[in-house]
């Protein structure tokens, strides 16, 4: 395995980026242009109607990030005429048939040009509606795979996965692709063809009863996690990503090299471009903000148990690497990395809540009348069932208490408000604790030998390798949460 030199590789590469606007797309199109200004086109795939619609996203909801501060220091005024040059926002939809792109021109110029295709369309609401999850996850990977067979230099196709398609496993989870038809629970198949007919069954069903949008965002919504759950799996996501996985490893019959990339929980960077930048509330990170606004005093987790956390920058790094190294090889096949911290640097949910606490403690935020919020240590619950009583302790016997008052003549405008608060409390708390729950008592170890392998490899032959690093042992967990980690939280997500 010789990998030579990745930005050697990268000169003069017409490269498809789907899902551009995703937080990892984003990083890895901004690595892509500041490590190689000779590439020769990243066509992004952005969901708009048309170009111009298309070209507003880019500027919006990609080069207008601050990730790009330092790409835009190094060309000065010559940035956004770089950045016409190289990237070309490309307007379409992953879920329908060709990417959804209307005009022929840009698909005869990307089918003749194109070499690398690279997914990164998701999404990743765990509880998100069945049709839309299935259409982008599952029925979306296929459209992708259809749609590179037409090209006629492609040598790679990447695949951002997540590592918990394995569901709630236990053990060590090795790096093997899904058949298509398997089921979590034995006594199952998976049958995508069904799953896809049983949607539009029920939409046809919702349209007949002329159900307003927010019932069929309420029904679909749990009609995912039932299906899920059927199937063995803990929630649609997860669920619709695994059956992605099926269909590209089932259709692309050795087509082209296909990289399925499975990360663990993503947090901010580690490196690159800077320390700590990051969008949104991710994963583990949606239970430190909760705890870090004072909302969230306790929770269910085992302090024992590994929180399996990989910076995103390190996520980028190795899907470059291992599309680099994989379009080498002269017979196409798939390949599967884990890339994660379990195995080779663990992180416990004791070190990950300590630090959380130390942080916030020194640099508390500010509520909205100035004043620090103060944080204590949270209170673990062990199990889900332990949670529920303590939730209907604490909250459940005073909300009965706050309603019966509202309904007599004692009732008073400051006692609704508390009501309404203390509702609130237990809605986000009960919701964040029965998302999480699989992965807050997640039993795994996720093998990374493939990943390991690549790293080991890129070392001895890839004279760059420093600048991709991916190597979860190189990781302080301490100073990466303390000065990267929790301040860019602050910064990018609670400010």
């Amino acid at each position: 395995m010789e990998l030579g030199s990745i930005t050697q590789f990268l000169n003069n590469k017409s490269i498809l980026v789907i899902g551009a606007t995703g937080f990892l797309a984003k990083i890895f199109v901004e690595k892509i242009l500041r490590v190689q200004p000779e590439v020769k086109k990243l066509y992004l795939l952005l969901r708009a109607v048309d170009t111009k619609s298309a070209e507003e996203r880019l500027h919006n909801e990609v080069i207008g990030k601050a990730l790009f501060d330092v790409l835009r220091e190094q060309h000065g005024a010559n940035f956004h005429s770089f950045i016409s040059e190289k990237v070309s926002p490309v307007p379409g939809d992953i879920s329908c048939v060709d990417l959804g792109i209307r005009d022929s021109l840009w698909k005869d110029q990307m089918w003749n040009e194109v070499d690398t295709v690279i997914n990164f369309a998701a999404t990743t609401n765990f509880d998100e509606r069945y049709d839309v999850a299935l259409g982008i996850n599952t029925m979306g990977a296929l459209h992708l795979l259809n749609f590179v067979k037409k090209c006629n230099h492609v040598k790679v196709l990447g695949h951002l996965s997540t590592a918990y398609v394995c569901g709630e496993d236990g053990g060590f989870i090795k790096e093997k692709p899904f058949r298509l038809g398997t089921a979590k629970k034995s006594t199952k198949v998976t049958d995508i063809g069904m799953e896809k007919k049983l949607v539009e069954e029920k939409l046809r069903n919702l349209h007949s009863e002329h159900a307003e949008e927010s019932a069929f965002t309420t029904y679909m919504k749990d009609y995912g996690i039932k299906r899920a759950r059927m199937h063995g799996w803990p929630n649609t996501y997860v669920f619709t990503k695994a059956m992605g996985e099926m269909l590209l490893v089932h259709h692309n019959r050795d087509t082209v090299p296909l990289v399925i990339l499975r990360p663990t929980m993503v947090t901010s960077t580690y490196q690159e471009p800077f320390p700590g930048w990051i969008e949104g509330a991710r994963t583990i990170d949606g239970v430190a903000v909760g705890y870090a606004k004072g909302k969230l005093k306790a929770f269910p987790f085992n302090p024992k148990l590994t929180v399996d956390v990989i910076p995103a920058d390190m996520v980028i790094n190795a899907l470059i690497m291992a599309m680099v190294e994989y379009a080498n090889r002269s017979t196409p096949s798939e390949i599967i990395y884990h890339v994660g911290s379990s195995l080779r640097n663990p992180l416990k949910f004791s070190n990950f809540h300590e630090l959380c606490f130390r942080y916030f403690v020194q640099n508390p935020l500010i509520d909205k009348d100035g004043k620090p919020i103060k944080v204590g240590k949270l209170t673990a619950f062990r199990s889900i069932a332990i949670f529920r009583i303590y939730m209907a302790i604490r909250y459940s016997l005073a909300l009965k208490v706050f309603h019966l008052a509202i309904n007599t003549v004692l009732f008073q405008k400051s006692w609704k408000d508390k009501y309404i608060a203390l509702e609130r409390n237990l809605k986000r708390a009960m919701r964040l604790a029965e998302l999480y729950e699989p992965y807050v008592f997640f039993k795994g170890i996720f093998d990374d030998a493939n990943s390991e392998e690549l790293q080991i490899a890129a070392t001895k032959t890839c004279s760059e390798a420093h600048a991709f690093n991916f190597d979860p042992t190189s990781i302080n967990w301490e100073a990466y949460m303390m000065d990267a980690h929790f301040p860019g939280l602050v910064k990018y997500v609670l400010k």
